[in-house]
């Protein structure tokens, strides 16, 4: 895992710690590998696994579940291999693991199966989606800032293979720049009941709860605009942009859901 901006800001574990830690059912391959923030206190984390590079903020809040539920902040029945968990995060009941994820302050993850990026990848960036003609030949290659004038002459304006080609390379140049192996998990989200999360890219804000399976893309959510995910939906390739709210079973599959969008 890439060092974190902030490296000088963690620690390593002091030994009590450790000791703390092995006590309330937790391991570690290797102990050195988990650095922590200066205020970091063991209390809130139990029966979890670590592996990788693990990097671990202070958990000192509580938060309320569905249902009025408090529950304090901390990792709790999870596996984390290369995480970065921010300040105030509750990951509760991993049935699997997560891995190579930085998760932001605040965020939510109760009762998940998978949560993981597996090697380089885009996050839905440059997936080429067939437009106007199912058939082919006028093919757009999506990416978070699509606009419909864009996508409007890199489909129309086959006419013009310059103008095209150069769009298709803008689009290239803007994937290769997002390209990673570490996903974000943008501040005060919450991922709730889901089973797979794999390559993707989530958003500030962004509510996942009940969600069956999501494979590489990138929920370009906001605090002034959330995004939500519900129950049942499965995408695969895609982009969803800010305000949109997709529910009750939608299937979507190499696709640009654009601003304010509403899929039930």
């Amino acid at each position: 895992m890439p060092k974190s901006t902030d490296e000088h800001l963690y620690r390593p574990l002091y030994d009590e710690e450790i000791g703390q830690l092995v006590h309330q059912g937790c391991s570690s391959n290797d102990w050195s590998l988990v650095k922590v923030s200066p205020d970091f206190i063991p209390d809130n984390i139990q029966n979890s696994r670590f592996s990788g590079h693990i990097r671990l903020n202070s958990f000192t809040h509580s938060v309320k579940l569905v249902g009025g539920i408090t529950f304090k902040t901390g990792i709790y029945n999870a596996w984390l291999h290369n995480c970065e968990v921010g300040k105030n995060a509750l990951i509760h009941n991993v049935r699997s693991y997560i891995a190579n994820y930085r998760i932001g302050e605040g965020v939510i993850i109760h009762n998940v199966t998978t949560v993981a990026v597996d090697g380089e990848t885009y996050f839905g960036n440059g997936t080429r989606v067939e437009a106007i003609n199912e058939g082919g030949g006028r093919e757009i290659p999506i990416y978070d800032h699509l606009s419909a004038h864009v996508a409007y002459m890199m489909a129309l304006y086959r006419h013009r293979p310059g103008l095209v080609s150069a769009l298709v390379a803008m689009v290239e140049n803007y994937s290769e720049y997002v390209k990673s192996e570490i996903g974000e998990i943008g501040a005060h989200s919450r991922i709730i009941n889901c089973n797979t999360i794999l390559n993707v890219k989530v958003g500030q804000g962004t509510v996942i709860d009940g969600a069956k399976k999501l494979k590489n893309g990138s929920i370009n959510s906001t605090f002034e605009a959330p995004v939500e995910i519900g129950e049942g939906v499965i995408m695969d390739d895609f982009i969803v942009c800010s305000g949109t709210k997709i529910t009750d079973a939608t299937l979507i599959s190499k696709c640009f859901v654009g601003q304010g969008c509403v899929l039930d």
